[in-house]
């Protein structure tokens, strides 16, 4: 009888391992509901007070000195008492729970702890939160969620594109009406150039200018030409182009002014000029000087150019899009100040930690020590802002050149045409043929 039994129990063990196994590759939501968040749990409400006195979060209630017989004795509490947590609650790829603060305490304690609680509880990482007073919300992810995002659906809506999957799970969308303008920064093979190829494949079937300055000849951006309105491939045309849409802002703002609104999304669908979204590649090529007068002179005409389209264009339905591999206050006072103007920021892996600092330190220090920990095998990745002001990790959608190529081929009809900006390329041919 006991062999019988024996023999049951290791044949149902069996099926439960191979169950498991087929589970956690084809289900892995139900696989940690099943069993990695009671064991997680369970950890969790385990370790915590230990946790607590290792890592000073502890507290006790009793004063650390006392007078006996005139003497003053100094010595540290033998009974401590660790800050309240609520039960772990799960979600689908993890846990949270809330903390109450001790009188005194800040959040910045936790996020100093945050790997100790990601090594203690066994879990990826460990997410800090504070919103509101006195409470911290810690989220612990049982995996990494952007190793496999996948494809994330998303309702279509107009000047905004899918560009990925957020680490929260949901799609991250690049919203251009919310935010207008946007700063994407990374180094040779993380993923910069994949992130653009899908804007553009994203915005090609919408009603939109495509604006094109790629200085390196227009080895990137000149791939979809078939669906750009105007294409600068150097300096000097590209400071024809920005001119040229400066002076189609100044008609933009005159006629807002003349129906008495301040957008022109505020105008009739019949009178509403057409957005124009300006796609920078290699932002410091604009910005890099030979020395020469007639160099120092372009460069202040883009920076000035550029940083006017910023100031202006989110209310007249221009928006700027500008990334590079390098991206410092080395450049010059003029980046610094365009830097201010861009509301979004994306940020890859890069080689230097200021060119981190300069797209994320304005707005979240974790962030920046966030961005330099992705690795090169982590292609895609990316430290972007939120619509909460804060900041999340996020991975691009796989997009091959050839794809995009293909949307702004398919979509070549739908290229409006801006005649200033043709204009003033035609014209900068024209003198360089001349000469």
């Amino acid at each position: 009888m006991g062999a019988i039994l024996l023999a049951f129990a290791l044949a149902a063990l069996a099926w439960l391992l191979v169950f498991g196994r087929w589970l956690k590759e084809n289900r892995p939501a139900w696989h940690w509901y099943l069993t990695g968040y009671p064991v997680t749990a369970l950890r969790v409400l385990v370790t915590w007070r230990k946790v607590a006195d290792l890592n000073g979060l502890s507290v006790s209630d009793r004063p650390a000195s006392r007078v006996i017989k005139g003497l003053e004795v100094r010595g540290e509490p033998l009974r401590t008492k660790a800050p309240r947590i609520s039960f772990p609650r799960a979600m689908p790829n993890g846990l949270e729970l809330v903390v109450r603060l001790h009188a005194g305490q800040a959040p910045a304690r936790y996020l100093e702890i945050a790997d100790a609680l990601a090594h203690t509880w066994r879990v990826h990482a460990v997410r800090v939160t504070s919103s509101e007073r006195g409470v911290v919300h810690l989220s612990a992810t049982a995996r990494d969620p952007l190793e496999r995002p996948g494809i994330v659906s998303a309702p279509s809506a107009p000047m905004s594109a899918v560009l990925g999957a957020l680490e929260s799970g949901g799609a991250w969308i690049m919203d251009l009406l919310q935010v207008p303008h946007w700063l994407i920064t990374g180094a040779t093979q993380s993923g910069k150039s994949t992130l653009i190829a899908r804007l553009i494949k994203e915005l090609a079937p919408q009603r939109v200018a495509l604006v094109g300055i790629d200085c390196k000849g227009g080895m990137e951006l000149g791939l979809f030409a078939d669906r750009l309105s105007a294409l600068a491939t150097c300096r000097r045309e590209a400071v024809a182009v920005l001119g040229a849409l400066v002076v189609d802002l100044q008609g933009r703002m005159r006629r807002c002014r003349d129906a008495g609104v301040r957008s022109i999304w505020e105008l009739p669908p019949k009178r509403r000029p057409i957005p124009i979204v300006v796609i920078v590649d290699e932002l410091a090529e604009l910005y890099l000087s030979d020395g020469t007068k007639a160099s120092r002179a372009e460069i202040e005409q883009c920076s000035t150019y550029l940083l006017r389209l910023a100031q202006l264009g989110a209310a007249l339905g221009l928006h700027l899009v500008l990334s590079g591999q390098r991206v410092g206050s080395d450049l010059g006072p003029g980046v610094t100040a365009l830097r201010a103007q861009l509301g979004g920021r994306i940020c890859h892996r890069v080689h230097d930690s200021g060119t981190a600092e300069m797209t994320l330190g304005d707005l979240n220090k974790d962030a920046v020590a966030v961005a330099q920990s992705i690795t090169a095998a982590e292609r895609g990745v990316a430290v972007c802002t939120g619509t909460d002001g804060g900041w999340v990790r996020a991975r691009s959608h796989l997009t091959t050149t050839e794809e995009a190529r293909n949307a702004a081929a398919k979509h070549a009809a739908r290229t409006p045409l801006l005649p200033g900006a043709a204009r003033a390329l035609v014209a900068l041919q024209g003198e360089e043929s001349g000469t």
